[in-house]
């Protein structure tokens, strides 16, 4: 290439960078309101709120290496999924879509900071073990022997429940056996996935994530409540999907909520109607979040084409393979099949509630409130931690049987990380911890998570607190 070529590509390229640095100037100065930019909420034109600040990152969207999860809150604020999901040097990338500021920023709900010291220090530390193992951190080849072991066995247990023996006896034993692994896909495989955690290609995680819609639930739903509501506001009251609670309810999980005096024996039906979780989410509360846009506080997203085609076609496809095909061609009766229909599903709704709901309702958490201003007193990370418990640190059976779960105040922090590295993770974590001040909680067993979780059901389900709160360590 001739010298004056070269010199004017680079004379070109000063004045496009000038142009570029006049174009942000200019956009710090541009105001949108939150209903303008929820307006843009397509793969085609899709903003996004962090911090208070507008993006534009509809260029970006076909070369996202998360795949879809990018539209799990388009148009929303995703600040605390942002900083969660993604390294330092993505950050600094953040300039080249800036369009502007959000004008009426009080409307979002806001911490005292997102990206807090304590948290860059876990980020950077976590970050230079994978770096320094050669490790990606959304892969694990145990990741992918567990989802053969899984499918493999749902698919057998389902034969073998339905078809393969005429004994009711042993279809009962075979049909708890598929409703553990259907729990186990709810922990395991779509967790990881619909988490863009399961694979570097986020292609595969998409696909991986509908095991969940294969065995009845929602995995756009799931999404929704767990990933948009769940893990941005974890323990705000009226904000996390997960500690919702009506004026009548059955159940009550912090001391602000309603109380009615049922609520005094919560601690003793809870653990029976926890059973009905998955006969609840397949048949009712689905359909529900479809119908009043709503789940909890968490405004439901628009389906993509995709979304819509899975939801419907894999209800469909549940509903004939669970219910239809074994009615028409098993040798039991239909009295006998909804004995074996009821004991399925309560083993995934037990499995599945017990293994959630010790991680953050349970004595010794934190419990949050938006002040006037919609603001949270606290730091976004610190409140990760200070409202999670872990269990069964060390424990090959835990890690793998939980999905992870076991070290949810990792999950939670690091939610994009494959759970086959929690235990490698969470030292880093504890450290930083005890650098920072920061209680850590973690019960050494999971007979003690369940029973912190129904002392704090039986405290806050009585008006005088009748134990003391169960120990942590950390």
């Amino acid at each position: 290439m001739a010298p004056n070529a070269v010199s004017e590509l680079r004379n070109r390229g000063g004045k496009d960078q000038a142009v570029e640095d006049e174009g942000r100037k200019g956009a710090s100065n541009t105001s949108f309101t939150v209903e303008e930019v929820r307006k843009h909420n397509t793969s085609k034109d899709l903003w996004f709120i962090i911090q208070g600040q507008v993006y534009d990152v509809t260029k970006f969207v076909p070369r996202h290496p998360g795949g879809s999860i990018i539209f799990v809150k388009p148009g929303g604020d995703v600040t605390q999924l942002f900083y969660s999901y993604h390294p330092d040097y993505v950050h600094k990338l953040l300039d080249k879509f800036h369009i502007g500021k959000v004008k009426d920023s009080e409307k979002t709900i806001r911490y005292e900071e997102d990206d807090c010291e304590f948290f860059k220090a876990c980020r950077s530390k976590v970050s230079k073990y994978f770096k320094q193992n050669n490790l990606d951190p959304r892969t694990a080849v145990s990741m992918y022997v567990k989802t053969a072991v899984i499918l493999a066995t749902l698919v057998v247990s389902y034969l073998a429940t339905f078809y393969w023996t005429s004994s009711f006896v042993l279809a009962l034993l075979f049909g708890v056996v598929f409703g553990t692994m259907k729990a186990e896909v709810g922990v395991s495989i779509q967790h990881d996935a619909n988490h863009g955690a399961y694979h570097k290609n986020g292609g595969v995680g998409d696909w991986m994530g509908t095991t969940l819609d294969l065995v009845g639930a929602s995995s756009f739903m799931w999404k929704q409540q767990h990933v948009v509501g769940h893990h941005a506001y974890t323990n705000v009251v009226n904000e996390d999907p997960d500690i919702r609670v009506g004026d009548k309810d059955m159940r009550r999980c912090e001391e602000s909520q309603p109380w009615w005096s049922i609520h005094r024996y919560q601690h003793y039906y809870l653990g029976f109607l926890y059973g009905l979780l998955s006969i609840k989410s397949t048949l009712l509360d689905d359909f529900s979040a479809l119908t009043s846009g709503k789940i909890g506080a968490v405004e439901v997203s628009k389906f993509t084409r995709r979304e819509f085609l899975v939801f419907w076609s894999s209800k469909v496809f549940y509903y004939t393979y669970w219910f239809v095909l074994p009615s028409l061609f098993s040798d039991f009766a239909l009295g006998k099949l909804a004995l074996i229909w009821f004991c399925s599903e309560a083993v995934t709704g037990w499995l599945l509630a017990f293994m959630f709901q010790v991680a953050h309702v349970s004595e010794d958490l934190s419990f949050y409130h938006k002040d006037e201003k919609n603001a949270i007193k606290e730091s976004w990370a610190v409140t990760q931690v200070k409202t999670t418990a872990d269990f069964s640190h060390d424990s090959f059976f835990w890690t793998h049987f939980s999905g992870g779960l076991n070290y949810q105040t990792v999950h939670h922090l690091f939610p994009g990380v494959c759970h086959c590295h929690y235990p490698q993770i969470a030292p880093i974590i504890l450290e930083t911890c005890k650098e920072f001040g920061i209680k850590y909680n973690v019960y050494k067993t999971f007979w003690q998570a369940l029973q912190g979780h129904f002392k704090h059901l039986q405290r806050v389900g009585s008006q005088e607190p009748l134990f003391p709160s169960l120990a942590t360590v950390g």
